[in-house]
């Protein structure tokens, strides 16, 4: 759980038809997303070690190391401008207690959010102060740092989640943001960039492509089922980003906002929401710090994943790989975090710069990925051998399952990837 849910997810269904994203992106889910985690985590658990290593473990040729490459280099990426997002919900949790928040967000919608990203120096503070966290975390050990930290804030924000939502139904706005979020217009189907959103969505979301599952597989102990730790995953993933649209779209419409805004829906959204409520100053403290939370857990386990490799290629202790991967993703976020800012020039098209890595990052380098991780577990593995380490066996689901990523998520992939780009 992390900013994929609640920050990407509005903002990418606003800017996609709303419930028409939302039918396509739950496709997505369940055709592509859930064989490709359960493929992830049954390579990572038969051979422990980074991505790299666990495939090597499978397939010696370098041809299929390269998809635990650039899974690799997909987390590096996205982590390079996620850390950006994840200073904006930690600058926003500060701003909620100084009560800065409160009285700008008050009297405009969008003043404290624009006038803290187009900073030159503010946006690149908050984004090394997430670093720094994460990379600390890191450092200190996957139980130790990552099992504790979110074993206990993510209940808590799962709930404010809940309550939220719940809100938002209730709100004099609820009706037409409900409206929005589940009533599909099917001719928006017509639209090719609906599929390649829902899909960048699941890939992103979910952490597929990123050689996550890969690297977390490792730590997985052989008593733990895969394909209920998969399907857990996978739907309380999707939900929450259901709940979280139910609480930002009726916002949004009572409030006369766009949602199709972008990156900033979530930002310019929320303050005004929990201003509209009793004790919504508290509540809003809270959230956003717990926000902060969820992003800070996401980054770590990015960072992991390029760790994890680092330490492996270089044969250096945790600390220093952490250390070393967390100032490399910061210098690489740098163009994103100045892209609201001096940088807001310099534009992809419609995109800006963080835009733009997003688009590039979520459509294309996971998706590539995560196709070649469902034809390596697929083919080239052999399938007593996939179905055996995937606790699916031979029945029926477990040849299902097999025959999906052969046949069924790849070509669902390159259908969906060569709609987007307008080939078909």
């Amino acid at each position: 759980m992390g900013l994929g849910n609640i920050w990407r997810f509005s903002y990418v269904a606003g800017e996609n038809g709303g419930a028409t994203f939302l039918f396509v992106y739950l496709v997505c889910i369940v055709v592509i997303g859930l064989p490709i985690v359960i493929a992830e985590l049954a390579v990572g658990r038969h051979s422990p070690g980074d991505a790299v290593a666990a495939i090597r473990g499978i397939a010696p040729e370098r041809f299929w190391q390269a998809a635990g490459g650039l899974g690799i280099l997909g987390s590096f990426l996205i982590m390079s401008f996620y850390l950006v997002i994840a200073g904006w919900a930690l600058r926003y949790f500060v701003g909620s207690i100084d009560g800065s928040l409160w009285r700008i967000a008050g009297a405009d919608y969008g003043g404290y959010f624009e006038a803290f990203i187009a900073g030159t120096y503010a946006p690149l503070i908050w984004q090394a102060a997430v670093m720094l966290v994460a990379a600390a975390v890191v450092a200190a050990g996957i139980q130790n740092g990552i099992e504790k930290l979110t074993g206990v804030l993510m209940p808590v924000l799962a709930a404010i989640v809940v309550g939220l939502a719940v809100y938002g139904i209730t709100h004099k706005g609820g009706a037409a943001g409900l409206k929005f979020l589940f009533q599909p217009k099917w001719e928006l189907l017509a639209r090719p960039d609906i599929y390649l959103a829902a899909m960048g969505q699941a890939f992103f979301s979910l952490s597929i492509g990123m050689a996550l599952f890969i690297t977390y597989g490792s730590y997985l102990a052989r008593e733990h089922r895969i394909p209920s730790s998969a399907i857990g995953v996978a739907a309380g993933d999707t939900l929450m980003a259901v709940l979280a649209g139910m609480a930002i779209f009726p916002a949004v419409f009572a409030f006369g906002l766009d949602p199709g805004t972008g990156p900033r829906l979530v930002f310019i959204t929320l303050p005004q929401l929990f201003l509209s409520m009793d004790g919504g100053r508290i509540v809003g403290m809270l959230f956003f710090f717990l926000l902060s939370a969820a992003a800070v857990s996401a980054s770590i386990s990015g960072i992991e994943v390029v760790t994890a490799y680092v330490i492996r290629r270089l044969a250096v202790r945790r600390r220093y790989a952490a250390l070393v991967v967390g100032i490399g993703i910061f210098l690489a976020g740098i163009p994103a975090s100045l892209g609201y800012g001096i940088w807001r020039d310099v534009r992809w098209g419609e995109r800006g710069i963080l835009e733009s890595m997003d688009y590039v990052v979520s459509n294309g380098v996971l998706p590539v990925a995560g196709l070649l991780i469902a034809l390596l577990v697929g083919w080239r593995w052999g399938a007593n051998k996939a179905l055996q380490e995937s606790d699916l066996g031979h029945g029926i689901v477990g040849k299902c399952w097999l025959w999906s990523l052969r046949l069924l998520t790849p070509i669902v992939i390159l259908l969906v990837f060569m709609r987007g780009v307008g080939i078909i």
